[in-house]
């Protein structure tokens, strides 16, 4: 139930859901409102960002783009997606959590606090700030190659680490296990099992005469007692074997390496809060811990995936996932229960910004002029009117208006606006993808200008839209062109303030629309924008439809 139509980004945002950008509205810090701020954006934070989405709750997804399994070409075991490259999986996960309005931005969390109200700030490196009533994190872990040469740049590839995630593609061929701590003879039996070329070489960490290699060497496996120079490749970058110090080469086709981990600098910045990694049973590394439900030492704070167990694969680091997701999403119901809140998911973030200065000019969108001066006026609606510089010209120019936002305190503005100029607009506080939030056929116009509409898989709030529009009237749509705009997570550092692909859009309106029966699109196109309208210029993609 997320929505309103204001766009969220500092510079190419919600020009007219109350008029063009006001010059206070360019600052380089950035501040967005949301119930849950999910930092990482992998199999864990995108399955619970997908529990808590599914429940009405506003989330931020935070990426850096560095997900433990980069490396690997391709993920196993994880039923109905085995053998699936990881960023294919990534990719659909993120178009799952979008099609709910859950926004995911690149970028690189630097610091967290706690505010004086309970909640939780989240700085970036971008410069965008998120509160949040909850955090998770779920940053996964790093893992501490030997220092081997050759090993860093095969890992993943011809130097793997888990039995269960690359062993069957390497069955019947030359496995060499390099052993580099005692945990490291667990897995070796596994492997045993999968080809009768197995050897084991004792690089540091266990001594030759360790009892749990009787087994092993009882039942056949070769165990080589030195230390490994090297991994060997030809030259088509396959790995052909090791070196062992003192000359000796053990032919291979793959190579395995038992690795320590560390969750230390991934968790850093929540040590504010009290986040602290301590010893994982292993002896392997260190971790986040936290309990049944996936809750942190600190209240409110919350770990999901690697950061909190190592040994997951993806499908456990998911379910991990899923599950604590669902129980963030019932810690908040908890809490709104006893405070008899029930607010819509963004209202918070609307009401949070219209609470300051002026965040728009005031001034009309320049697309709503053009497409409208010296049409009849009639009734028309305003669909995130933010605060009103569109709603207001509309009324100058004799149209009935009903402003309609998810804030309350935008609304506010609207009518103050109006006031001020002499006239009166009629305010709606409705969220667009609420339920028949609009009169059904009762409005000549319905008209929303840069809408930071929350996607729904059932496109709700499209259909309000149209729905509302009466026989013979308008919808028009305007929407900045997005392609610019986006930022490809994880690239390069890069920062976002906001997820264009999390809202609906101008396109999307016009596939549905043309697609219906009694409806005309009379335009549907990009357009340079008004040089005024901002500093920060950006096309507008413009859709002008007819309801016959």
């Amino acid at each position: 139930m997320s929505d309103h139509t204001h766009s969220v980004h500092p510079d190419h945002a919600g020009h007219a859901h109350g008029g063009t950008e006001s010059n206070g509205d360019h600052r380089p810090n950035f501040e967005r409102h949301c119930d849950v701020v999910v930092v990482g954006g992998s199999a864990a934070g995108l399955a619970a960002a997908l529990q808590l989405s599914r429940q009405r709750r506003s989330v931020i997804v935070i990426d850096a783009g560095e997900p433990r399994n980069a490396p690997a070409a391709h993920m196993h075991g994880y039923l109905g997606h085995d053998g699936r490259p990881p960023r294919e999986f990534t990719a659909i996960a993120r178009d799952e959590v979008r099609s709910y309005g859950c926004e995911v931005l690149a970028g690189r969390v630097t610091a967290a606090s706690r505010t004086d109200d309970g909640r939780f700030r989240v700085d970036t490196a971008g410069g965008l700030t998120v509160v949040a009533r909850r955090v998770l994190v779920a940053t996964g872990l790093v893992d501490e190659l030997p220092e081997i040469d050759g090993v860093a740049e095969q890992w993943g590839n011809g130097v793997i680490h888990c039995p269960f995630c690359h062993g069957y593609e390497v069955r019947d061929r030359r496995i060499v296990q390099i052993i580099t701590h005692p945990m490291g003879l667990h897995p070796a039996g596994l492997f045993r099992q999968l080809t009768e070329r197995f050897t084991l070489v004792l690089h540091e960490g266990v001594a030759s005469d360790d009892e749990a290699l009787s087994a092993l060497r009882d039942s056949g496996v070769l165990i080589v007692d030195g230390r490994v120079e090297r991994v060997v490749t030809d030259d088509a970058g396959s790995v052909t074997g090791v070196d062992i110090v003192g000359g000796r080469r053990l032919d291979a086709d793959a190579v395995v390496v038992t690795a320590p981990f560390r969750v230390g600098a991934r968790v850093e910045p929540f040590s504010a809060l009290g986040i602290t990694p301590v010893e994982h049973p292993s002896g392997l590394g260190d971790h986040v811990a936290v309990d049944d439900i996936g809750a942190t030492s600190v209240p409110g704070v919350f770990a999901a995936g690697n950061v909190t167990d190592p040994m997951q694969q993806v499908l456990h680091a998911a379910a991990h996932g899923n599950r604590v997701g669902a129980m963030i999403a019932a810690s908040l119901a908890a809490a709104d229960l006893e405070t008899h809140v029930r607010r819509s998911a963004n209202e918070r973030e609307w009401d949070e910004r219209y609470s300051g200065a002026q965040v728009w000019s005031g001034n009309p969108n320049g697309a709503l002029v053009a497409e409208l001066s010296g049409v009849a006026p009639g009734r028309a609606l305003d669909v995130g009117a933010g605060e009103g510089g569109d709603a207001v010209w509309l009324a100058e120019q004799g149209w009935q208006v009903t402003a309609s936002d998810v804030s309350e305190r935008g609304l506010v503005r609207v009518a103050e606006a109006a006031a001020g100029r002499g006239l009166v607009v009629a305010a709606s506080h409705v969220d667009a993808n609420a339920l028949d939030p609009f009169e059904s056929g009762g409005f000549d116009l319905v008209t929303t200008h840069y809408p930071a509409i929350p996607r729904t898989t059932d496109g709700r709030g499209i259909q309000n839209l149209m729905d509302a529009v009466a026989v013979g009237g308008t919808l028009l749509v305007v929407s900045h062109d997005v392609t610019p705009m986006r930022v490809v997570v994880g690239s390069g550092g890069a920062s976002q303030m906001f997820d264009p692909d999390a809202y609906v859009h101008a396109d999307d309106v016009a596939r549905v629309v043309a697609a219906a029966p009694g409806w005309t699109v009379e335009v549907h196109e990009r357009r340079e924008r008004p040089a005024a309208a901002t500093s920060h210029h950006v096309d507008d993609v413009i859709l002008r439809a007819r309801r016959t």
